[in-house]
């Protein structure tokens, strides 16, 4: 990727605030660089499609920020078990139940699951549910995310008097749908999901095929 990851992590966070969202995430993984976004209050595939093609349209004008071979650009927002890559990641995930894989060599058990009770920019701290914490310093993971409580949303859910048909209270189907994903094209019409746009760096139009 051309440019660094930070800069591109930078203008991409100041790109949501316009958008009055948030930047969860960026990640270029097999050709895809994966922006994750979230509010609050959700977001529908309509604005998630105007904040794709507003990115799509960023690493056009900033080609210093964009991969230099063919990829494809995948606008998100997290679903329900979000992987914890950085820093601010765990800190917006206390107090929720994460599981943690750690890299080898890393003293004690490789695998610890617990809430997350505290982060800060070195470290963070689970208790874990067999009782005691443990506080691990980013380097020694291989791999974190948050673990979805199912049996704690449904107890939710019956004393809030909803019917327990595994719909969201949006009307989408959780169990099938944890996240929103949008690959946009410029010829995309707003509010279409599922497609791929192929770029590369002497392409003037994305080129948009489905899944």
């Amino acid at each position: 990727m051309n440019g660094t990851g930070d800069e591109l992590t930078r203008v991409l966070s100041q790109l949501c605030a316009d958008f009055a969202i948030e930047l969860d995430d960026v990640e270029l993984d097999s050709g895809v660089l994966r922006v994750t976004v979230e509010r609050a209050d959700g977001l529908d595939l309509d604005r998630l499609a105007e904040v794709s093609r507003a990115v799509s349209a960023l690493l056009d004008a900033r080609e210093d920020l964009a991969p230099a071979a063919r990829y494809e650009l995948e606008v998100s927002t997290p679903g329900l078990e979000r992987r914890l890559r950085r820093p601010g990641q765990f800190r917006r995930a206390v107090g929720s139940t994460v599981a943690v894989r750690t890299v080898p060599g890393t003293a004690g058990e490789r695998r610890l699951e617990g809430v997350l009770v505290a982060a800060d920019d070195e470290t963070f701290e689970v208790a874990a549910a067999t009782g005691g914490s443990r506080r691990l310093i980013y380097r020694e993971v291989e791999r974190a995310h948050t673990v979805f409580d199912w049996r704690r949303a449904l107890a939710e859910r019956r004393g809030a008097g909803t019917e327990e048909t595994g719909a969201g209270t949006d009307g989408s189907d959780e169990g099938e749908r944890p996240g929103h994903a949008h690959r946009s094209s410029s010829r995309e019409e707003a509010g279409r999901a599922g497609g791929r746009a192929s770029r590369r760096p002497d392409a003037t139009k994305e080129r948009a095929t489905t899944s």
